[in-house]
């Protein structure tokens, strides 16, 4: 975890750690991650949802109870806590979410770094609420409502937002996307690229790691008929589902696999073809080169002898050690617009 993403966890538990606020029996936590300071109230006590693999499985390790979303249920939440995403439209829908599952009794806690918008979801859990109360530290900023029964719920705006983070067609209705995901209402000029530079004679079992919404899988079955079969990896379960519905039209004539999985703990099975356009930002939105290194890692390791490997990477990122040490043969295939398109094979001995 960032010290970025450290700092709002020590900050959202503060008002329970400090005994502002009553310790419930049962805590349900939104986009739940894991750090020390939860530890000291004991998992027992939460429900977490985390749709983000890597910091889900930090979650069970811990011990936690965690889901990548928390079922509906009668039974209202005690109390609710929110780190929210940075995306304006999903953060929303959070906000809105956590106030309609809590009971009347209950309350709303929310922590964010002031660069990363406190301010502005403050203004929106009180357009929600009404008045909230505030602390301020660690260069973070946490607030809370009053139990919602003594709050003034704008229940028409609260299901407006609700609705904003909610699958919708883009492109023309050719995918279905949703606020949140990478790229989530276009296609990113890096994946059109790798496309074009696709050649159609790709065949046998082939994976697209870090799917997304699932266009590059889409065009690469269009483009490639001797591929056989499809595995999706992808680590945020959001764009997965989006990704399993935009490849139903497909999943008739060939065999498609999809997995939450976190693609940097490496792959079980073994591969003729990997497609990626591999992430190079932490989950905070920092830079991390060595995440796209453990993708092409990871994805030596599964390719059978002779299989290649295709990638596109912003033309600065330092990928080519690690690509000579792991393949046989390595070439650029094209640079356009700051990007590089890379095919890597599989040496054979």
């Amino acid at each position: 975890m960032s010290d970025i993403d450290s700092a709002a966890l020590e900050t959202l538990l503060l008002p329970l750690l400090q005994g502002t606020l009553p310790m419930p029996d049962q805590i349900t936590f939104l986009r739940a991650r894991y750090g020390a300071p939860l530890q000291t109230l004991g998992p027992a006590r939460f429900i977490c949802e985390q749709s983000f693999k890597p910091d889900a499985d930090a979650l069970e390790r811990a011990g936690f109870n965690v889901a990548p979303e928390v079922s509906p249920s009668n039974q209202q939440h005690s109390l609710t806590l929110v780190l929210p995403p940075r995306q304006r439209d999903e953060a929303r829908a959070l906000l809105a979410r956590a106030v309609n599952t809590t009971g009347a009794n209950g309350r709303v806690v929310v922590a964010a770094g002031n660069n990363a918008g406190a301010r502005s979801l403050e203004s929106d859990l009180i357009e929600l609420t009404g008045p909230v109360i505030s602390q301020s530290k660690n260069k973070c900023r946490v607030f809370w409502t009053a139990p919602l029964a003594e709050t003034q719920v704008n229940s028409e705006l609260v299901q407006q937002w609700r609705a904003l983070d909610a699958p919708r067609a883009i492109l023309d209705g050719r995918f279905i996307s949703r606020p949140g995901i990478f790229a989530w209402d276009r296609v990113d000029v890096a994946s059109q690229l790798l496309v074009a530079q696709l050649p159609p004679g790709l065949a046998g079992h082939a994976a697209d790691l870090g799917t997304g919404f699932g266009y590059l899988a889409v065009e690469l079955l269009q483009r490639c008929p001797g591929i056989t079969s499809l595995d999706l990896y992808e680590a945020e379960a959001r764009a997965l589902d989006l990704a399993r519905e935009n490849l139903q039209a497909i999943a008739d004539r060939v065999e498609i696999n999809s997995y939450w999985h976190d693609v940097t703990a490496g792959l079980s099975n073994s591969y003729d073809v990997i497609v990626s356009n591999p992430p190079f930002h932490s989950s905070s939105g920092a830079d991390d080169p060595g995440l796209g290194r453990r993708f092409i890692a990871a994805a030596a390791r599964a390719l059978n002898p002779g299989g290649r490997f295709w990638l596109v990477a912003n033309r600065h990122l330092p990928y080519e050690n690690i690509l000579n040490a792991s393949f046989g043969h390595v070439r650029i295939a094209a640079q356009q617009y700051g990007f590089k398109i890379i095919e890597a094979t599989r040496g054979r001995s």
